[in-house]
């Protein structure tokens, strides 16, 4: 946490999607396996993946013949490494059989949360630098933040969202920088 943040912002984020991607290092049959499971789609003329929605924990698995895949939906490291496991099982059915164990890497990670402030949005739109705001196209602030990945969508309510970060770690850095630039911005 940083240090001279006012306790009057009360920060609560959490992650809502993690977005990671990893190879099972094997070529994998996408007809046969969209004809036998449930829960696939697989279009080749219109994408070359095919969808595999996983029921617990709630994910979607994008998987491509060559064996990559890009896995959404989970909110913690836990939850992806049983997606990952759920698709070598469904696989084990096909008779495809993964023997490493496949390397994840984060891609992306989505939070969202407050700040516990209110927000003027017009004023931050006009003294906040690497700002978007268009309130006639949409009601948030877009604003990316120097220094780190990521990119913070701001609503009036306190309310937002945190994307382009890779760690939980780096979720919370972001966000108590953000705070300490918010109110630089509007003590002037």
């Amino acid at each position: 946490m940083a240090k001279n943040i006012k306790k009057s912002a009360k920060k609560e984020i959490e992650i809502v999607n993690i977005v990671i991607s990893s190879s099972l290092e094997k070529d994998i049959p996408l007809e046969k396996m969209a004809a036998t499971l449930p829960n696939t789609e697989y279009n080749p003329e219109q994408f070359p993946g095919l969808v595999l929605r996983i029921k617990e924990p709630k994910t979607s698995a994008l998987i491509f013949s060559s064996g990559k895949i890009v896995c959404t939906g989970a909110r913690n490291l836990e939850d992806v490494e049983k997606s990952i496991q759920s698709i070598i099982k469904s696989l084990k059915k096909l008779d495809i059989h993964v023997t490493i164990k496949p390397e994840i890497t984060v891609q992306n990670i989505v939070a969202s949360g407050s700040i516990g402030m209110d927000l003027n949005l017009n004023v931050l739109g006009l003294k906040l630098p690497n700002t978007e705001y268009e309130p006639e196209q949409f009601p948030g602030l877009v604003h990316k933040l120097k220094g780190t990945n990521a990119t913070f969508l701001l609503f009036s309510n306190g309310k937002i969202v945190c994307t382009g970060t890779k760690t939980e770690k780096q979720v919370h850095e972001a966000t108590d920088l953000l705070i300490e630039r918010l109110k630089k911005v509007l003590e002037k």
